[in-house]
């Protein structure tokens, strides 16, 4: 353990359980292990967790995948050098629709007849304009022949106002993480339609973001955190105890004002074929390595609604400079994790589309 003082950084997080990482980290002593003291900050939108992150009000950030991308290209929005340090969860979200509409589709209805498209524009929300929770609604719909730029109106949303905004009828469904979908259920608002697991298992999901500056300028503090969550992860999956613990320090810290039994619901560790569907944390290792794989695919959807102009060869490039693989590789040789060969996967999403 290093000795001297410990080294203050200040955590954004969002009230999602994919956050239990960073409150791990914190509740079993891994920060001050790496020489780090982790001041987590609970925001209130993903919005406020972009700002705070580009005044330097934070040093890093829980955050969607989709969001660094978005402001790395500044679509949208300010524009920032950003960088990518891990993923600290895979899959955990969910698309709720409201009973009506959710029960057409279970029936059999195409999801155009389900929303009534197009004699009416439905209203549904995501969290974040270039988040993953945008882009797995947005995907979702155009696979099933809805055209998410011009059929649907897309709302931005908090994900804790998500499930009262549906139960009062003025959005007609949503896609957040959990436990979000599963409050929709417990209020009788919604209901869960399809788990973004199911829409491309083991999809990239929150990620531990900086600035570029941070990384570049403190690398052996952002590797320190890196090792730091990458050991709570690894906790995260090694016991079905570990996450009922997790659950519990969620409720206790007021990370997220829920009971806590439905976080432990939301938290269950996944068995079998589950794991690929489910949320996991770490996979030894599988589920934190920074693919670029997964980087080339939100550039890819960004593209693909006209938001970017067609790729004139530089986004390996970019990847390159926003996944932090050496910090990233550096920090799991010490602290034990695996390393893969390669720096890209193959996946499978839930409409045949493989991607490489």
């Amino acid at each position: 353990m290093p000795t001297g003082p410990l080294r203050t950084l200040r955590i954004g997080f969002m009230p999602l359980v994919d956050c239990a990482p960073l409150v791990a980290a914190v509740r079993l002593g891994l920060d001050h292990r790496h020489g780090l003291r982790l001041d987590l900050r609970r925001q209130g939108s993903w919005a406020a967790v972009r700002d705070k992150l580009l005044s330097g009000e934070l040093d890093a950030a829980h955050a969607l995948a989709g969001m660094v991308y978005g402001i790395e290209t500044g679509i949208g929005g300010p524009q920032e050098q950003m960088a990518v340090l891990m993923v600290l969860n895979q899959n955990g979200q969910a698309i709720v629709l409201a009973p009506g509409a959710a029960q057409r589709l279970r029936a059999g209805a195409p999801l155009r007849e389900a929303l009534d498209v197009p004699a009416r524009r439905p209203v549904l929300a995501q969290t974040f304009p270039t988040g993953t929770h945008a882009m797995w609604l947005y995907y979702w719909l155009a696979a099933q022949g809805v055209d998410p730029l011009h059929e649907v109106q897309a709302v931005t949303l908090p994900p804790p106002e998500m499930p009262a905004a549906l139960a009062r009828g003025e959005i007609e469904g949503y896609c957040a993480g959990e436990p979000w979908a599963a409050q929709a259920e417990t209020l009788g608002a919604g209901t869960r339609v399809i788990r973004s697991g199911e829409l491309w298992p083991g999809h990239p999901e929150k990620v531990l973001a900086c600035r570029r500056a941070f990384a570049a300028l403190e690398p052996d503090t952002a590797t320190a955190l890196t090792a730091a969550v990458l050991e709570a992860c690894r906790w995260l999956d090694e016991d079905p105890r570990h996450r009922a613990q997790a659950a519990q320090w969620l409720a206790d810290d007021g990370a997220i004002d829920l009971p806590v039994a439905c976080l432990s619901d939301c938290l269950l560790l996944p068995s079998g074929d589950a794991w690929a569907t489910r949320l996991r944390f770490h996979g030894d290792g599988d589920v934190n390595f920074p693919w670029l794989s997964d980087g080339r695919w939100f550039l890819h959807q960004f593209r693909r609604w006209g938001w970017l102009p067609p790729d004139a060869g530089g986004d390996d490039a970019l990847l390159a400079e926003i996944h932090r693989l050496d910090s990233y590789r550096l920090a799991a040789l010490q602290v034990g994790v695996p390393l893969p060969r390669g720096d890209s996967r193959a996946s499978l999403l839930f409409d045949g589309m493989r991607w490489e």
